[in-house]
């Protein structure tokens, strides 16, 4: 009997006191700690299928185990009885595509956005012919020659990068590795959004190479950036300073620790017609921010996009003290009638912590503000209702007087 057979699978159970109706309502995480974990249950290797039981021993789910994590467990199918192959990977990645193709012109975009599009813990961000699967969970590490097969049969790309980095791996017990599971890539990848091109390095940028999250975050600054001076912070690879040039900005400066990133920065805004109104400068960000009010510069909208300050609860204090300080010391930059947009991409910060944390760092700063606009993650990266994790980004607009 093949070990994709349901009747070939092991069996986990809750223990009485877990909250089975929280899986049976669509949440799809069980914790270490609600399962039974036995001699046999930490001897199962990592990934593995397993039939999850309730704690009267009714089978709820087919689920994936890895004792190695504090998510010990991750529902694939409310269905117990699901065979879990390429066909089914097949069919989920069907799914994704059709919501993508129906939102989006052009085949760039996130995939597969993990839990929410029923994968769990599987990134895919697509870049044309191009694709970065990031295998964030143990069980799509084991069966990663399916996963690129079905999403290459599905999709028709052409080349698929495994990005193997980054904290969620770690904490799966995973090493960290970068291949090139098909065809090849020679050069950063041209990305058009927004009216803007950005350079996505697929084999060595953060992330997968470029982040689909803010689109409709970038769209907003780029209408307050008409005429405008721009200052973008934790640019990266250009986010929103080459959003707001191609919004009619009269310059935009990025600010990024990473020289690499500022080059194709760079390359993207002379790939736009755009290089003459765009600079960078390389450093840290609060250092930056610093000297640059010191040298008495001012812009008509400053952006501030840094990386997780707060991306698990043990770090949430020190995480909000750094989103309140980016905001007083960004706050004296902005012109007066200016805008300031501020971001969080924190896990454990909620959007009221966040904006609290902002709103005191630009009193701190010296200025009043109007909140305009809260934006989230674009309709690519989905949310899970059950999981709240899922919902991840928040980027708040303040005008300031």
């Amino acid at each position: 009997m093949s070990d994709l057979e349901p009747k070939s699978r092991p069996v986990v159970r809750l223990r009485p006191k877990a909250e089975a109706r929280a899986i049976r309502h669509g949440f799809p995480w069980v914790y270490a700690d609600e399962l039974v974990a036995d001699r046999r249950t930490q001897a199962l290797a990592p990934g593995v299928i397993a039939t999850l039981e309730d704690a009267e021993r009714r089978p709820m789910a087919t689920v994936t185990v890895n004792p190695k994590s504090k998510i010990i467990a991750r529902v694939l199918e409310r269905d117990a009885d699901a065979v879990i192959d390429r066909a089914w990977i097949a069919a989920r990645i069907e799914r994704a595509l059709a919501l993508r193709e129906r939102l989006f012109e052009a085949p760039f975009y996130r995939l597969v956005h993990a839990e929410a599009d029923g994968l769990p813990g599987v990134i895919i961000d697509r870049f044309g012919d191009v694709a970065v699967v990031q295998p964030n969970a143990a069980w799509a590490e084991a069966m990663i020659d399916d996963l690129c097969a079905a999403l290459m049969e599905v999709t028709g790309v052409t080349t698929v990068v495994k990005n193997g980095s980054g904290r969620a791996r770690g904490l799966e017990g995973l090493p960290e590795e970068t291949v090139v599971m098909a065809g090849e890539i020679t050069a950063p990848v041209p990305v058009p959004m927004n009216g803007a091109i950005y350079m996505a390095d697929v084999m060595g940028g953060q992330k997968t190479g470029l982040f689909y999250d803010q689109r409709p975050n970038h769209a907003f600054a780029a209408r307050l950036a008409g005429g405008a001076r721009v200052l973008d912070v934790f640019s990266h690879v250009g986010g929103f300073a080459l959003a707001c040039l191609a919004g009619g900005a009269e310059s935009a400066l990025s600010v990024d620790a990473s020289a690499a990133a500022l080059e194709l920065a760079t390359k993207g805004a002379e790939a736009m017609g755009q290089g003459d109104r765009f600079a960078t400068r390389k450093g840290d960000a609060f250092a930056t921010l610093e000297a640059l009010q010191a040298e008495g510069a001012q812009f008509d909208v400053v952006i501030c996009d840094p990386p997780a300050f707060a991306p698990a609860k043990p770090a949430l204090e020190a995480g909000l003290r750094a989103y309140e300080r980016i905001a007083r010391l960004a706050a004296p930059l902005v012109a007066p009638g200016g805008y300031i947009v501020l971001c969080s991409c924190s896990h454990a910060a909620d959007l009221v912590q966040f904006r609290n944390a902002s709103a005191r760092g630009l009193g701190r700063g010296g200025r009043r503000a109007q909140l305009l606009h809260t934006g989230f993650a674009g309709p690519d990266h989905p949310m899970l209702p059950q999981l709240a994790e899922s919902a991840y980004l928040k980027s708040l607009f303040f005008r300031l007087d």
